[in-house]
C-alpha cells in the first residue's frame, strides 16, 4: 500500500459482484513465522453478469496452490489481486487456495498478527485479504467453517466465529478446534484467536428460554479485572431484547482482550476482539471514566450483532449504516443505564462535547465529507467522527421526528426487510419512514436524506420579536451551510429544533402556535426547519420570553441565538432542559474567552459570571456530575474553532488566567465542594458516586491551582496525601493530576511513586504517560518531557495505546505545548508520523489528522506547519493512508479555501 498503488474509489462506480462466495471452509496451521491457510470456496456466478475474470483480493501473501473443481487453473497477479481469467463455466464451482502469511512481521495489526505470543485478527475494513485471497468486500456474504491447528502448550485456546462443533488432539503436541458460524457474513467480520488465555464465564437464559454461554477471555493474571465487562455485556443483552426485541442469536458470545489493537474493539460475529482498555477494570487500576467507557464500548460491539452483522453495509460508503446507528444505540443505552433526567443529560452533554471537539472541526476542514462519503483512497481514513458521531446524530433526528415508539417500529420493519442482507443508508431511512406514514420524517424523507449527502455543519440563526400589546412572539430561524471541498453550494437541511420559552423569572411558558387550539399548547415542542428561512408565531404569552432553543441538542448544528448575557443567565439558573442549562453557562464562558483571545477584551471574569458559577456549585438539587461539567471552561481546542485566526499560546494564556480567577474567587466554595463530596462508602462505578468523585477532583485541582499561585503549601500537601492514601484510581489519579496541572513541587515525587506502583500494568502506565503529555505547558517543560519520554524503557511506538497516550495527548490535546513558535512541535510531529507510517499506517494517519486545521493558525505557526506537512508529503514511500491525509491538508483549490 505504498506509492504507486493508490487509486480513488467512487461510490457512483459501485457494481454488484459478478461472483459470490456462498460457503467458506478455512483451515489454519498457525505458526508465527509462517502460517499456512487453506481455503475451499463455493463460488456462484451472477447469471445476469457478463462473463469476466474472477479477481480475488490479496496482500502480502505467498501463494502455494490454486485448484478449480479439483483441477489446476491458470492465474495471474495484478495489483495484488489473484486473477483467474477463465474460471469454470459452471453456475457454481469450488475454488481451493493454499497460501502462507507471516503474522509475527505484521506490525500494521491488520489481518492475522501476533501479540504477546498469541494470534489475533483484525479484518475491518480490508484486513481479510492479508490472510488469504478472497472477494474482500462487504456485499459478499458467506457461511464459514473454520479449523484451527496450533501448538497446544503455547496456544491452548483456539477461537473463531460462531459455535464450537469439534475439538481434539493432534500429533506432535498440537491440537485443533473446528468452528461453524451459521449466519452468512462478509469477510470483514471473520475472526480467530489462538493464545494462552483464561476466561470469565457466565450462563444466561434469554426471554425465549434459550441458554447462552458468555465468555470474556484475557491473559493470565487479568481475570479479576473482567467482572465489569461481563456485567456490561449482560446489561447490553437485556437492554437490546427489551428496547428493540433483538435477541442473542448464537449459543455463545465471546469477548477477547488484546493489548495491541488499532481500534477500541471489533464486532466480529460472536467473537468480539477488544482493546484491553475497554475490558480490564478494577477500582485500583481504572477510573470512573474507564468503567463507563467499558460499559459503552461493550454495548456498542454487542449491538452490532444486529446493526452491522445481521444487516451489514453494501459497500464502505455506507459505513454509517452500521456505525452511526450503533453509536446512537449505545448512547441510548448509556442514558437509560444512567437513571434520572439529570444523569441522562450528563451523558448527552458528554456526547455533544465529543461531537464538537472532533466532528465540527472535521466538517470545517480539508477532510470534510458527508456522512455517506462519495470517494476515498484509503477506507481506513473514513472511520471518522462524521461517519460515527454525526451519523448517530442523523439517526437521533429520525428518532425525534417519528418518536420513540415510531422509531422502534421502524427498526422492526428494517430487520423484517433486510435481515441477512448488505444494504444502504437509504434502505434504513426508508424503513423508518415507511413504518411511520404521515410522520414529519416520512413527508420530508427525500429532503432529510441531504444529511447523508452534504458535508458541513449548518449554522442556524434565531431571532425573536415580542409584541407586548398582543402577547405574540415571532421566532424566525434561518439556516446556512458553508462550502466544503467538492460542495460549493448546499441545499437546506431538515433540522428539528426542540424548544421552549421561559419568562425572565424562569417560569416555563405554554407554547401555542397561531391558528392552533389552546388545548394544543405545551411547554416544549419540536419545530421543523426545512427552508432557508421560516417563522413561527406563538400567541397568548403574558411575559417577554427567553427562548430555549435546540434543547437536548436536537440537531448537529451551530446555533446563533443572539441572546444577551442576561438571558443566558436566566437559562443557566432556571432552564428545565439540563442540556441547555449547561450550554448557557458554556456560552457565557466562551464569549469571554473568545473576546480575550482575539484581543477585544482583557482576560477578566466579571462578577456576574463568577456569581453564576458560584450559584451552580452551591445549587442544592443539581447533580454533582452536572456541576462538574458546568464549571469547566470550554477547552482550548473548542475556543480555537470559534476564531478566524488562532494563536494557540494566546488562547492558552487567556484560559489559564480565567481558570486561576475561578480558583481564586470561588476558593471558599471549592473548599466546601471538596469537603461535601467525598465518597466514604465502598467504591462502586455508579453515576451518583462518580459524580461526587468528579466534583471533588475538580475542586482539588482548583484549590491546588490557587495554592500554587499564592505560594500556599497546604493544598498541594493535602493532594499528595490523597494521592498516597486513595483507595481507588479515580481519586489517586485526580490527586496526581491536581499536582501535575498546578506544577506543584510534589508532582515529581508523586509521578515517580505512581510509576513504581504500577510499572507492571500497561493500561495504568498509559495514564502516566498521558498525564505528563497533557499537563499545561510551562516554560517549554512539557514538550521537553514528552521528547524525553520517547526514550523511556516503558515506551514503544509499536503499541497503539502507548503511542496514543504520549503522542496524541501532546499533539491533539495540548495545543500550547505542541504549537511552539520555534516550530519544534511540528518537526516532532512530522518525524513521528513518518516513523509510525513505516510500521502502522492506520495509526500514522490518525496522527497526521492533527494538522487538518493548520490554515487557521496565525503566523509564525502557519508557515511552519505547512512546511512540516510538505515534508511528510514528500516522503517517497508514504502509505496511501497518510498520503491521502496530507495531500488533502495541502490542497489549495477554491473549494478547500472556501471551507477554511
Amino acid at each position: 500500500m505504498r506509492e504507486g498503488t493508490a487509486h480513488l474509489v467512487r461510490r457512483e462506480d459501485y457494481l454488484a459482484p459478478a461472483y459470490r462466495i456462498r460457503s467458506v471452509d478455512l483451515c489454519f496451521d498457525l505458526e508465527p513465522a509462517k502460517t499456512l491457510v487453506s481455503s475451499r470456496l463455493q463460488i456462484e456466478r451472477d447469471p445476469q453478469a457478463a462473463p469476466q475474470p474472477l479477481r480475488l483480493h490479496g496482500e502480502g501473501l505467498t501463494l502455494l496452490r490454486v485448484l478449480a473443481n479439483g483441477e489446476s487453473v491458470s492465474f495471474r497477479h495484478e495489483d495484488g489481486s489473484l486473477v483467474i481469467d477463465h474460471p469454470p463455466e459452471d453456475a457454481s464451482f469450488t475454488l481451493e487456495i493454499r497460501n502462507s502469511c507471516c503474522p509475527e512481521k505484521n506490525t500494521e495489526l491488520s489481518g492475522l498478527y501476533t501479540s504477546a505470543s498469541g494470534f489475533f485478527t483484525q479484518c475491518e475494513a480490508e484486513g481479510f485479504r492479508r490472510i488469504t485471497y478472497f472477494l474482500d468486500r462487504p456485499d459478499v456474504m458467506a457461511v464459514y467453517t473454520v479449523t484451527l491447528r496450533a501448538d497446544k502448550a503455547k496456544y491452548p485456546v483456539l477461537l473463531s466465529n460462531g459455535n464450537l462443533v469439534e475439538q481434539g488432539e493432534l500429533s506432535g503436541g498440537r491440537h485443533y478446534a473446528k468452528w461453524h458460524d451459521p449466519f452468512p457474513k462478509p469477510s470483514y467480520l471473520f475472526a480467530l484467536v489462538a493464545a494462552d488465555l483464561v476466561a470469565r464465564e457466565q450462563r444466561i437464559r434469554t426471554r425465549n428460554g434459550q441458554e447462552h454461554l458468555l465468555q470474556v477471555f484475557v491473559r493470565r493474571g487479568d481475570l479479576d479485572k473482567t467482572e465489569h465487562a461481563m456485567n456490561s455485556l449482560i446489561a447490553s443483552i437485556v437492554w437490546d431484547e427489551t428496547r428493540f426485541k433483538l435477541p442473542l442469536d448464537l449459543e455463545r458470545f465471546m469477548i477477547v482482550a488484546v493489548e495491541d489493537f488499532n481500534m477500541g474493539a471489533m464486532e466480529n460475529k460472536g467473537l468480539n476482539i477488544f482493546n484491553t482498555k475497554f475490558v480490564l477494570a478494577s477500582p485500583a487500576t481504572a477510573t470512573d471514566v474507564d468503567f463507563f467507557g467499558i460499559e459503552s464500548v461493550v454495548a456498542h460491539e454487542y449491538f452490532h450483532n444486529w446493526t452491522g452483522n445481521r444487516v451489514t453495509c453494501r459497500d464502505w460508503f455506507q459505513l454509517s449504516l452500521k456505525e452511526g446507528l450503533t453509536v446512537f444505540r449505545d448512547q441510548e443505552f448509556s442514558m437509560d443505564m444512567s437513571g434520572g433526567a439529570s444523569a441522562r443529560a450528563v451523558r448527552r452533554i458528554e456526547d455533544v462535547r465529543q461531537l464538537r471537539a472532533s466532528q465540527f472541526p472535521e466538517d470545517a476542514g480539508p477532510m470534510a465529507h458527508p456522512v455517506r462519503p462519495d470517494s476515498y483512497v484509503a477506507i481506513d481514513n473514513f472511520y471518522t467522527a462524521t461517519v460515527y458521531e454525526k451519523g448517530a446524530e442523523v439517526v437521533r433526528m429520525m428518532h425525534t421526528l417519528v418518536g420513540r415508539e415510531g422509531f422502534a417500529n421502524g427498526m422492526t420493519l428494517y430487520f423484517q426487510r433486510h435481515d441477512g442482507q448488505a444494504v444502504t443508508c437509504d434502505d434504513f431511512a426508508q424503513a423508518i419512514a415507511d413504518a411511520n406514514p404521515g410522520s414529519a420524517l416520512a413527508v420530508r424523507l427525500d429532503t432529510f436524506k441531504r444529511w447523508y449527502a452534504q458535508a458541513g455543519t449548518p449554522t442556524v440563526t434565531a431571532r425573536g420579536h415580542y409584541d407586548p400589546e398582543t402577547g405574540r412572539y415571532t421566532l424566525t430561524l434561518q439556516q446556512r451551510c458553508a462550502p466544503s471541498p467538492g460542495q460549493p453550494v448546499k441545499q437546506p437541511f431538515v433540522i428539528p429544533v426542540a424548544m421552549g420559552l421561559l419568562s425572565h423569572d424562569g417560569t416555563p411558558l405554554q407554547l401555542q402556535l397561531e391558528g392552533e387550539d389552546a388545548s394544543a399548547a405545551s411547554a416544549e415542542r419540536v419545530l421543523v426547519l426545512e427552508e432557508a428561512e421560516q417563522s413561527w408565531t406563538f400567541v397568548n404569552l403574558g411575559a417577554v420570553p427567553v427562548p430555549s432553543l435546540l434543547r437536548g441538542f436536537s440537531a448537529p448544528v451551530i446555533l446563533d441565538d443572539g441572546l444577551s448575557d442576561a438571558e443566558r443567565l436566566v437559562l443557566l439558573a432556571h432552564d428545565t432542559d439540563a442540556f441547555n442549562r449547561w450550554e448557557a453557562g458554556q456560552r457565557l464562558a466562551l464569549s469571554r474567552l473568545c473576546a480575550a483571545a482575539s484581543g477585544q477584551a482583557p482576560a477578566h471574569l466579571d462578577d456576574a459570571f463568577i456569581e453564576a458559577m458560584r450559584a451552580v456549585l452551591r445549587h442544592p438539587t443539581l447533580d454533582a456530575s452536572f456541576k462538574e461539567l458546568a464549571l469547566q471552561l470550554p477547552s482550548e481546542g473548542y475556543v480555537a474553532e470559534q476564531l478566524a485566526v488562532v494563536d494557540p499560546q494566546r488562547i492558552h494564556a487567556v484560559r489559564e488566567s480565567m481558570r486561576a480567577q475561578l480558583a481564586q474567587h470561588l476558593h471558599a466554595d471549592w473548599m466546601w465542594a471538596w469537603e461535601h463530596h467525598q465518597v466514604r462508602e465502598g467504591y462502586q462505578p455508579t453515576v451518583a458516586q462518580a459524580g461526587r468523585r468528579a466534583l471533588a477532583n475538580l475542586a482539588l485541582a482548583m484549590l491546588c491551582l490557587h495554592a500554587q499561585r499564592s505560594a500556599d503549601p497546604v493544598w498541594p500537601g493535602r493532594a499528595y496525601q490523597r494521592f498516597k492514601d486513595a483507595g481507588n484510581m479515580t481519586e489517586r489519579l485526580g490527586a496526581l493530576s491536581a499536582l501535575v496541572e498546578s506544577h506543584a513541587e510534589l508532582a515529581e515525587p508523586a509521578l515517580a511513586r505512581f510509576h513504581e506502583l504500577f510499572q507492571g500494568d500497561a493500561l495504568v502506565l498509559d495514564k502516566w504517560f498521558a498525564l505528563q503529555a497533557r499537563a499545561p505547558e510551562h516554560e517549554g517543560r512539557v514538550f521537553a518531557r514528552v521528547k524525553a519520554l520517547l526514550k523511556h524503557p516503558d515506551f514503544s511506538l509499536r503499541n497503539p495505546n502507548r503511542a496514543r497516550s504520549l503522542l496524541f495527548s501532546l499533539t491533539m490535546f495540548n495545543p500550547a505545548a505542541f504549537h511552539r513558535p520555534d516550530a519544534a512541535g511540528y518537526v516532532f510531529w512530522a518525524d513521528r508520523v513518518m516513523e509510525i507510517d513505516a510500521m502502522n499506517p492506520q495509526l500514522a494517519a490518525r496522527l497526521a489528522r492533527v494538522m487538518d486545521r493548520w490554515r487557521k493558525l496565525a503566523e509564525p505557526y502557519r508557515e511552519a506547519a505547512r512546511a512540516a506537512i510538505q515534508r511528510v508529503a514528500a516522503k517517497p514511500d508514504l502509505s496511501n493512508d497518510v498520503r491521502e491525509i496530507v495531500m488533502r491538508a495541502l490542497a489549495d483549490d477554491a473549494s478547500a479555501a472556501a471551507a477554511e
